[in-house]
């Protein structure tokens, strides 16, 4: 992916819609980028940095909202923005609980289009932040061992050091040593730290393995 500054990207199969929007971001300074068709979007390289879409509902073949379903499915995951000139209630419903930013009538406001684009983007931004934070966090939680792995389950669980080590089996002393290296290797800073990083981490297997928790 290309590291650049913030990209909004438009598709739109109205190439006055698409000058006029690309040139609207142009005056204000953010980069744009514009096809005419969901294909040219997905075979663009997209950009590492903060990003959003600003989508025409009505195009050819498979409409905007289910290329919204089919950018989730395909673990794309950008903010966005949909433009519309034939838009109703049901259809806008439908775009917002799927995590749309926005849904503007055509033809819009430019305020309104960069407000919401500004909203689209720090929400991406605030994503990858915490995307790249959990990733440094899981990491972390890969460098335990097994045993320190299931120390650090049972202490953020709330069980005494006692009550692991008989759980596990093992000592007293050994979970004292494995809390200490799990405290360390795990940067948290108290046991309320590391509770918070146990509790994300289970977050994620339940995204990700909903029936097998």
């Amino acid at each position: 992916m290309l590291e650049t500054g913030p990209t909004v990207f438009v598709v739109d199969d109205d190439a006055s819609v698409r000058d006029a929007i690309s040139n609207l971001l142009e005056s204000v300074g953010i980069r744009a980028e514009v096809f005419g068709s969901r294909e040219e979007f997905l075979q663009a390289e997209r950009t590492a940095a903060p990003s959003c879409l600003v989508l025409d509902v009505k195009l050819p073949g498979k409409n905007g909202l289910e290329f919204q379903e089919e950018l989730k499915h395909s673990g794309i995951s950008i903010p966005i923005i949909f433009i519309t000139a034939h838009g109703d209630i049901p259809m806008t419903s439908r775009a917002m609980k799927a995590g749309a930013v926005e849904f503007l009538p055509k033809p819009f406001q430019k305020e309104e289009l960069l407000a919401s684009i500004h909203l689209a983007l720090e929400r991406d931004r605030a994503g990858r932040e915490a995307q790249a934070e959990f990733a440094t966090l899981l990491h972390r939680f890969q460098t335990l061992t097994i045993r320190q792995q299931e120390v650090m389950e049972l202490v953020a669980a709330g069980l005494l050091n006692k009550q692991v080590a008989a759980r596990l089996g093992i000592s007293e002393i050994t979970v004292k040593i494995h809390r200490r290296n799990v405290m360390n290797k795990m940067r948290a800073a108290s046991l309320a730290d590391l509770v918070r990083m146990a509790d994300r981490i289970k977050a994620r297997r339940r995204e990700q393995d909903p029936a097998g928790q």
